[in-house]
């Protein structure tokens, strides 16, 4: 494939998918992914994409932070959702925790927990919980994301499929009175979507910076949210929208 023809796809396939990793370029281009890699730094340099860790976006997007950014923001009010989130896992329980930085506090409030049975696409969730033999701790199988330690895809999704389970565990990018819980990537969407459906009681964690925010792919309407756990700034007016928009249940953390 020429390399006029190689970015035309290329771009086409940004404009589909809205976000796609240097392998997943590879693999449809038929090229390896140094051949990519330098594609994507010419396309950047004129303006037609945005690259980000592990792949690229549409240059009309903004780029959601690095995960390891992500979870150095806002540390102090995902440490009081976690803490306020952690007792809704009663002894027993089956539950899903995706792969996100609210998540990932939640798993380091778990470690003294006993007899739950968890099951994560995050692979730091996993490690986290992984000091507990008293929690039966399940990685799930799918494709390494490179910008994220999780995995998504197709396979991820077959395998959440096969569970039903009590609780969901979500933490999405955005949460807004008419769109819903929202996520940046179609990836991610995806998982957190499969993990809801198939649990009894689906619960959101999300800080009070998410609130009223959009973005770019739906998870799930606001009707479908059981539980919604936020930090105390949160306003009175945001969280009156949600309720009336059809949020179950909202619990602020103190």
């Amino acid at each position: 494939m020429w390399l006029p023809e190689r970015h035309k796809k290329i771009i086409a396939l940004l404009n589909e998918r809205q976000r796609l990793t240097t392998e997943t370029f590879a693999l449809e281009l038929g090229v390896s992914r140094e051949t990519v890699r330098r594609d994507l730094i010419e396309l950047a340099q004129t303006g037609k994409l945005n690259r980000i860790h592990g792949g690229a976006v549409p240059s009309s997007a903004t780029p959601e932070p690095s995960y390891q950014v992500r979870t150095q923001l806002n540390r102090e009010e995902k440490q009081s959702i976690a803490r306020c989130a952690a007792p809704l896992l009663q002894r027993g329980c089956s539950c899903f925790i995706d792969a996100g930085s609210t998540t990932l506090a939640l798993a380091r409030e778990l470690i003294l927990h006993n007899d739950l049975q968890i099951i994560t696409n995050s692979i730091e969730v996993a490690r986290v919980l992984s000091h507990n033999a008293r929690l039966d701790v399940m990685l799930l199988g799918g494709r390494l994301d490179g910008g994220v330690p999780a995995v998504f895809g197709e396979h991820t999704v077959a395998e959440i499929a096969r569970f039903h389970v009590d609780l969901a565990l979500i933490s999405p990018v955005a949460v807004d009175a008419e769109h819903g819980a929202m996520s940046y990537a179609q990836h991610e969407a995806g998982v957190a979507r499969a993990m809801l459906a198939h649990a009894r009681t689906r619960i959101l964690l999300a800080d009070h910076h998410k609130l009223g925010q959009t973005s770019r792919m739906q998870v799930c309407p606001s009707n479908s949210i059981d539980l919604l756990v936020t930090n105390a700034e949160a306003s009175a007016e945001q969280l009156a929208a949600l309720r009336q928009s059809g949020v179950r249940d909202i619990l602020r953390a103190p």
